[in-house]
């Protein structure tokens, strides 16, 4: 078994140098004759053929990924589809496949580390879930991130379509004035809605389009207010400086509520790291003591147990001091 480890391990890493080396040395020429060819293909074309081109690139592009053929399995399903919106709304410029493609590997290196570290029969598939789940842990973490940055600076954008309406400019043209002065993730989000209702598609489906992207409540408001504001009339320059006034108000009451909770979220922290501190204080101290939990079997699930039963509990805390306002 470590032989077996140790020959994939070499096998990895010699295929990962090579990978690098060919990538750096051949990769730049290929880009550079892949654009001459695409520049001398756009002046040999005919007027007629340009049109066409220029028809084809106000379609949405889909990006193609390392295996077009399951990013298109893919999105025919419905999870598929929820999954590829998800990792749209991380802001990161890459496919499904290419995320599985990289959560395949980190699985097989974790996979390999562990079992290498623990030489137990259970380290192989331990690591190879925890590998294959931290890529789409990064995400996540990232989709939340840009999630709060777009949910704190949305009211910034909600005043400034205010303010446009009062200086008598269309919605249309407010929504024009976020993307150009807000920068991401606000900006690039109203740039999408307001390119998708410039090229003729319904306001209602534009942003119907916007909350699905970004999933927020206040998102949510600023579309159902704008479209009732078009069927029945109204002061919507108004309702969205209301509306701001609420979201900065919220946002208020929800630093009050972190600071009302700092104790309880430090007790998590305390609690996670106190166990990890004393096992290795402990290994300075006995190192024979401490050696036993991971040469012996019994010790190696004691613990599994232990870091699993702290991570309950750490997410438990969390969910207690987590208020939603």
């Amino acid at each position: 078994m470590p032989v077996l480890l140790v020959s994939v391990a070499f096998v990895i890493g010699v295929g990962l140098v090579v990978g690098a080396y060919l990538g750096a040395t051949r990769v730049p020429g290929m880009l550079m004759r892949r654009k001459l060819d695409r520049r001398l293909q756009q002046i040999s074309q005919t007027p007629d053929q340009r049109g066409a081109a220029i028809d084809e690139d106000l379609l949405k592009a889909q990006a193609s990924g390392p295996l077009p053929a399951l990013d298109r399995l893919l999105r025919g399903s419905a999870p598929g589809s929820a999954l590829s919106r998800w990792l749209e709304q991380t802001g990161v410029q890459t496919t499904l496949s290419a995320v599985v493609v990289k959560a395949v590997m980190v699985a097989i290196i974790v996979a390999m580390g562990v079992g290498m570290a623990v030489r137990a029969s259970w380290g192989l598939p331990v690591g190879a879930a925890v590998g294959f789940a931290l890529p789409f842990l990064l995400l996540s973490r990232k989709r939340g991130k840009r999630m709060r940055a777009f949910e704190e600076e949305f009211p910034e954008a909600l005043d400034l379509i205010s303010r446009a309406l009062k200086a008598g400019h269309a919605f249309a043209t407010g929504l024009k004035m976020v993307a150009d002065e807000m920068a991401e993730p606000v900006g690039p989000e109203f740039r999408k809605t307001f390119d998708e209702q410039n090229f003729g598609l319904p306001m209602k489906d534009a942003l119907d389009n916007l909350t699905q992207r970004v999933p927020i409540i206040d998102v949510r408001f600023f579309a159902t207010a704008v479209l009732i504001q078009r069927e029945t009339g109204g002061n919507l320059s108004e309702i969205l400086e209301n509306l701001a006034h609420v979201v900065r108000e919220r946002f208020k009451i929800l630093r009050q509520v972190r600071v009302y909770t700092a104790h309880g979220r430090m007790t998590g922290y305390v609690l996670l790291a106190l166990p990890a501190v004393l096992c290795v204080a402990l290994a300075f101290i006995n190192p024979d003591h401490m050696n036993l939990l991971f040469r012996e079997h019994m010790g190696q699930m004691l613990l599994l147990g232990a870091i699993v039963m702290q991570t309950c509990g750490y997410m438990w805390i969390r969910q207690v001091v987590k208020i939603e306002v």
